[in-house]
């Protein structure tokens, strides 16, 4: 794609108006307006933000060539990502009625995800930010979560106020599953993580053998609603163990033992509905219990908040605030469109970067965004550097 060509309102830039980002990207003390792309998986997504949360435009494609493989194909998932990308950006900046001069960075999720798609949506970012000269951000997609429920939204999207550091954060997804000690902007401790499955992961594998399709996990939720959660003595991984880690591999096992004998034959639905239920309560009670542990580990906490895929189920949902306000904490999770991948969540992350770089006295201009690589693994300790000579 030719950016100048393909934007709506794009100005083509002269080589002699400018040698760098620097001089032409907007002052600081500017309200910064950030276009940025997500790619890390299989949600190809754009959106533009300002430095209030307000959402100025965003588009979202979900894609779903992968539900017969019963999972994401990388290769198919980083050619729909090429494909898609370039018209979404285009009606996103349509949409959102501003010209290129009017944005301040673009950002991309960079890592870690699926290597072809971060290469995909990083490449292009890069692409747009050196046509545009504007800085490039390089967002880790785990700190983009962590930091979606700090978004400012609009008052009726939630019910609790803005969260303020430090949290606990519990992030649970397809491919992730851990808990998170935000203490600021780049300042996070991992304190416990999954030793093999991630939670997401296990709900739609469960999802699959009940015959639910993919991905699942709305559908196993509702399911559950008609079934007895103490129906099957299901196992609760790594209840009562020291620590916060999670493993749900074993509870993903039993179940697929309690299908054998039924084989590929449709089960009856009150027991489909039964096994979803207590299939749910074990990794929800699971869940309870490894954060009632995180909580001891970091317990200067003000909130207990969730992110990802998985904090939409209202089940687990409705067990993390009753942790929270049992050990006298607030609680706080993402309106449900933006707890699975979404780009608000990339551009509100670079938003958060920029401004903590401004009270730095940093000018992320100077900055070379450009060195990035994309990263299939980016631990959230790494971010300490961000800021660092």
């Amino acid at each position: 794609m030719d950016p100048k060509k393909a934007m709506p309102n794009a100005t083509p830039l002269s080589p002699s108006s400018s040698s760098s980002a620097q001089s032409t990207s907007p002052p600081m003390a500017v309200a910064p307006i950030i276009l940025a792309i997500e790619t890390s998986c299989d949600e190809t997504a754009c959106a533009i933000v300002d430095s209030a949360g307000s959402i100025l435009a965003e588009q979202v494609f979900s894609q779903m060539e992968h539900a017969p493989f019963g999972g994401v194909i990388p290769e198919i998932a980083a050619r729909n990502h090429l494909s898609l990308l370039p018209s979404m950006l285009e009606q996103t900046l349509a949409a959102s009625a501003l010209k290129v001069e009017s944005l301040t960075a673009i950002a991309a999720s960079t890592g870690p995800g699926l290597i072809g798609g971060l290469i995909v949506g990083s490449t292009l970012g890069k692409g747009l930010a050196m046509a545009w000269q504007k800085p490039f951000i390089a967002i880790n997609h785990i700190e983009a979560h962590a930091l979606t429920p700090r978004l400012p939204l609009p008052h009726t999207l939630r019910h609790t106020p803005r969260v303020d550091f430090p949290y606990l954060l519990f992030l649970a997804s397809g491919g992730h599953c851990q808990c998170i000690a935000v203490k600021g902007i780049g300042d996070y401790r991992k304190l416990g993580g999954t030793v093999d499955d991630a939670a997401g992961e296990a709900f739609d594998k469960v999802a699959k053998m009940l015959g639910l399709g993919w991905p699942g996990g709305a559908a196993l939720e509702a399911l559950a609603k008609e079934g007895n959660p103490k129906a099957y003595p299901l196992p609760h991984p790594m209840v009562g163990r020291a620590g916060c880690d999670f493993s749900f591999s074993g509870l993903k096992t039993s179940v697929s033992h309690l299908l054998m004998p039924y084989g590929h034959d449709p089960l009856p639905r009150q027991m489909a509905a039964d096994i979803a239920a207590s299939f749910q309560y074990a990794v929800t009670h699971t869940i309870e219990d490894r954060l009632t542990h995180a909580l001891a580990l970091f317990p200067q906490a003000t909130a207990l908040v969730t992110a990802g895929g998985v904090a939409a189920n209202m089940a687990i949902r409705a067990t993390l605030a009753d942790l929270a306000a049992r050990h006298n904490k607030a609680f706080m999770a993402p309106p449900l469109r933006l707890c699975t991948d979404n780009a608000v969540m990339v551009a509100w992350c670079a938003q958060e970067i920029w401004q903590a770089a401004q009270k730095k006295g940093i000018k992320l201009a100077d900055r070379d965004g450009m060195a990035a690589r994309p990263r299939p693994r980016w631990p959230l300790e790494e971010l300490r550097q961000r800021f660092s000579a």
